[in-house]
């Protein structure tokens, strides 16, 4: 199996082609979200040189827990890489998932409101959250973190919903 199946979620065969259906936004998460991860990979490489003058006969407790914590960045940073939130003509849906493949779907008709949070630092670095809300109680298509120019993205969404005759024209 080539690495590149593995940790590219494939979102292209989540479409409904026959449909007609195409994608107007695919969101990666912004470089934030990679920050824990790195700080973790810094924190193994750091405890790697500390075996180096720890006493040989106990060497191994940081070399073990550097690679516990560097297998933890590499989980967190592979499931930050998968996770893709989808705009499309008739629907939003999230893939994720590192060993397992979730798949989540929130048709437009079912958006009932779009909330940006920007914290200070998402608004110093250029990131926000989303927060859907809809008609159903539970829904997998909720919570989207670290998506970048948040505000370009709700926009858009806005858009493909008022393009797709779902809320009918507004006029001021």
């Amino acid at each position: 199996m080539p690495l590149a199946t593995w940790y590219d979620p494939k979102i292209a065969r989540h479409l409904l082609r026959e449909e007609g259906e195409v994608i107007v936004d695919e969101v990666r998460h912004h470089w934030a979200a990679y920050v824990r991860p790195l700080a973790e990979a810094a924190l193994a490489v750091a405890l790697l040189a500390l075996s180096g003058v720890t006493p040989i006969d106990i060497a191994w407790v940081p070399v073990l827990a550097a690679f516990g914590i560097l297998g933890h960045a590499c989980w967190l940073a592979l499931s930050a890489h998968r996770d893709r939130f989808v705009i499309t003509n008739m629907r939003v849906f999230r893939v994720h998932g590192v060993l397992g493949h979730n798949l989540a779907t929130m048709p437009l008709t079912r958006i009932l409101d779009i909330t940006v949070r920007r914290p200070l630092v998402g608004r110093m670095l250029g990131y926000g959250h989303f927060c859907f809300e809809s008609a159903a109680q539970e829904q997998g298509v909720r919570d989207v973190r670290y998506v970048a120019r948040p505000y370009e993205r709700d926009i858009a969404i806005q858009r493909v919903v008022q393009r797709s005759g779902v809320r009918g024209r507004q006029f001021n």
